[in-house]
């Protein structure tokens, strides 16, 4: 059964080392769903989150392929411990009329959105939450609307006091 598996990584913040991680998918033909990468507060390390799918024993491999790779650090697959994931969207939204704003701006608000542009004919709104509420603010917004999407991908981070260290 194929599973979705947020996996984050600490690796060394040098040349190569995503294309090295990227690579290590596309040679065993294995899909990323989703990947987000940035320095840390240690300037020297960056994080990188990726979502891929597989069986247990595929997702095995994958972290043991991952850990071997020199720029990584270390890594958690956050599917076996509670963790918090977000993402990020901008969407832009076609709102002309009086009516068709107040409709825009209600919807943004029952999402907890952020108006971050606006013109005479359109909202652009910053929306944070999980893949879920992101698809349904899309759907809820009704397609003929939309002008514009761009989406992040994943970030996760682990509950509690454990966290993902160098």
């Amino acid at each position: 059964m194929s599973v979705r598996h947020t996996i984050s990584i600490l690796l060394e913040n040098e040349a190569g080392a995503l294309s090295r991680v990227s690579g290590l998918f596309s040679a065993r033909a294995y899909n990323i769903e989703s990947l987000s990468v940035a320095p840390t507060e240690e300037p020297t390390v960056s994080r990188l989150t990726l979502v891929t799918r597989g069986s247990p024993e595929i997702i095995e491999q994958i972290t043991k392929q991952l850990n071997k790779l020199v720029d990584v650090i270390r890594l958690v697959d956050l599917n076996e411990d509670r963790a918090i994931e977000r993402e990020l969207m901008l969407i832009k939204l076609h709102a002309a009329g009086g009516e068709q704003r107040e409709e825009v701006k209600r919807l943004i608000d029952i999402f907890d959105g952020r108006v971050v542009d606006v013109t005479d004919s359109t909202y652009t709104v910053e929306i944070i939450g999980d893949g879920e509420q992101l698809d349904s603010f899309i759907e809820a917004a009704n397609p003929k609307r939309i002008v514009e999407v761009v989406r992040s991908g994943i970030l996760g981070i682990l509950r509690g006091s454990r966290a993902l260290r160098a």
